[in-house]
């Protein structure tokens, strides 16, 4: 079964201007774009959008609620690296002892 890591971004709030591009969807479509693109080319693969409120404070005491956009990405993990990437050693062969040790002195 594989195992995914995510990562989640904020959503472009701004459009970004581009030759050929006039209007303001137009230009906010192409910074979702770009965005949407860089992260593939970076491996993570675009899961979804949401909207979650987020608890911020506002002054000294009180705290309101506001609704942030995000995209989320996952990448799958590997785990364990591929055969062709697996180094082969030859495993390790016990030497014998070629030396004799003295008996112990048994006044120490």
């Amino acid at each position: 079964m594989p195992l995914f890591e995510y990562k989640v971004l904020p959503a472009p709030t701004r459009g970004r201007k581009a030759p050929g591009v006039k209007t303001p969807e137009g230009r906010f479509a192409l910074g979702l774009e770009e965005t949407l693109n860089q992260m593939a080319r970076d491996g993570w693969t675009y899961l979804r959008s949401d909207i979650l409120p987020s608890e911020e404070r506002q002054g000294l005491t009180s705290s309101h609620t506001v609704y942030r956009s995000v995209l989320v990405f996952q990448r799958e993990i590997r785990l364990s690296a591929p055969a062709d990437e697996v180094e082969t050693t030859e495993p390790l062969r016990a030497e014998p002892l070629t030396e004799t040790l003295p008996p112990p002195d048994p006044t120490s």
